[in-house]
């Protein structure tokens, strides 16, 4: 009988002494390093709540990474341990990047407060109206403060619109017994220019914007995180500033700090290493720069993915740079293969300028003087792994063995 394949791995090294959930932005520590103002501010704010009566509506933003979802979900907590005897206040949480249509949000808050499984509000086949006055009905059967949090809200203006959010921000002029208080999250500023004045005003009642952390506060959140996580002696002294300082380049995420340092510590524990190196973390940034293509690439729509293809393949034929009519000569016999309508070469020019802002090509444009100008292209993507991630696109299977005809080569 064969050995069972996981035996291997269960017997290796455990570098984690804990469970490697704290390593994740997910969890929601005793304390939150370096957001004591933003705690005091919004503690300020919702301890209304704990008087019976509405807080104002609340807007957060923030880069990403930057503490906001968890400060709410830390006041949450809180919140819920003030008023564990009272029952007055109730906290809902709620993700638009998950939950991102009018129905779906109404339905979501509403199903809180029905406890009879088969009076509860469908996924889907009621008008919205209907779905609106039975959450109204439900929320207003007590005396209580509903607070309503919509994180990633601007997720939901660019999809849906503000509806919701206009239901959502008059839902106390129809209320008798209940108050509603409404906390928005985003890292978009521009989100509310696209809110209709009436609910930019209700919604907007008090702002709070998070600044990034610096490389010194991300490795204090490291360093609580790293005590949890591992024992004595399991990081080298180096690890920690050098997750913060890669970090600290991205805009001051601590959401990428806590992810370099997490997977850096699966590499080790993968190797069954006794402990965590720098070479450690540099394995891991790589691996989180490629799942970040992979994700970019596979979200591409068809025609770009044929151009990228275009590059990748020319690339792949002749080091030196290419040029934009030796893509548009491999892109359009790409199509002729796979049946897909040609675009104008200003349009894949377009493309191109487009794949260069997402930095998966570098584009560079090159005159010639009266001979006119173009553009010297390169890829700036590790090419066999980006070929496999589009080879997954049904449409672009059949050009695995496609080879491009001999490029240009610029002087």
């Amino acid at each position: 009988m064969e050995e069972n394949v996981f035996k291997q791995y269960l017997t290796g090294k455990q570098i984690f002494r804990n469970n490697r959930e704290i390593l994740r932005p997910s969890y929601i520590p005793g304390d939150l390093p370096h957001r004591q103002g933003q705690i005091h501010q919004l503690a300020q704010i919702m301890v209304t709540a704990l008087k019976g009566e509405r807080p104002s509506n609340v807007l957060i933003f923030g880069k990403t990474g930057t503490g906001k979802t968890a400060v709410v979900k830390y006041l949450g907590n809180e919140i819920k341990k003030a008023d564990s005897e009272l029952n007055r206040v109730i906290f809902l949480y709620m993700n638009c990047e998950v939950v991102d249509t009018q129905y779906g949000v109404l339905q979501n808050i509403g199903n809180q407060f029905i406890q009879d499984f088969e009076d509860r509000i469908p996924f889907t086949g009621w008008s919205t109206e209907r779905v609106y006055n039975i959450l109204r009905e439900k929320v207003d059967e007590q005396s209580r403060v509903i607070i309503i949090v919509l994180d990633e809200i601007d997720k939901l203006v660019y999809k849906s619109g503000d509806d919701v959010l206009y239901h959502l921000s008059k839902i106390n002029d129809d209320l008798k017994n209940a108050r509603v208080s409404v906390i928005g999250i985003s890292n978009d500023l521009k989100f509310t220019e696209f809110l209709d004045p009436r609910v930019k005003s209700r919604l907007g009642e008090e702002k709070l914007v998070f600044p990034p952390y610096n490389a010194e506060q991300l490795q204090d959140i490291l360093h609580q995180r790293a005590t949890l996580a591992f024992d004595a002696g399991i990081l080298e002294g180096a690890v920690i500033p050098l997750c913060s300082a890669l970090a600290a380049q991205e805009h001051g995420d601590a959401r990428r700090a806590l992810d370099l340092l997490r997977i850096a510590a699966e590499i080790a524990e993968r190797n069954n290493d006794d402990h965590i190196t720098e070479a450690h973390v540099y394995k891991a940034k790589n691996k989180i720069e490629l799942d970040c293509v992979t994700e970019a690439v596979k979200t591409l729509p068809t025609q770009s993915k044929l151009v990228l293809l275009g590059i990748l393949l020319n690339e792949e034929k002749n080091n030196g740079r290419m040029t934009t009519g030796d893509v548009y000569e491999t892109y359009r016999d790409l199509c002729k293969i796979v049946g897909v309508a040609c675009l104008t070469q200003r349009r894949v020019t377009d493309l191109i300028s487009e794949l260069d802002m997402l930095g998966i090509i570098h584009a560079r444009v090159k005159s010639f003087g009266r001979g006119g100008r173009t553009k010297e292209i390169e890829a700036a993507v590790p090419l066999a792994e980006t070929m496999r991630t589009l080879e997954e696109d049904e449409i672009l299977q059949m050009l695995k063995n496609y080879k491009p005809k001999t490029q240009t080569t610029l002087m």
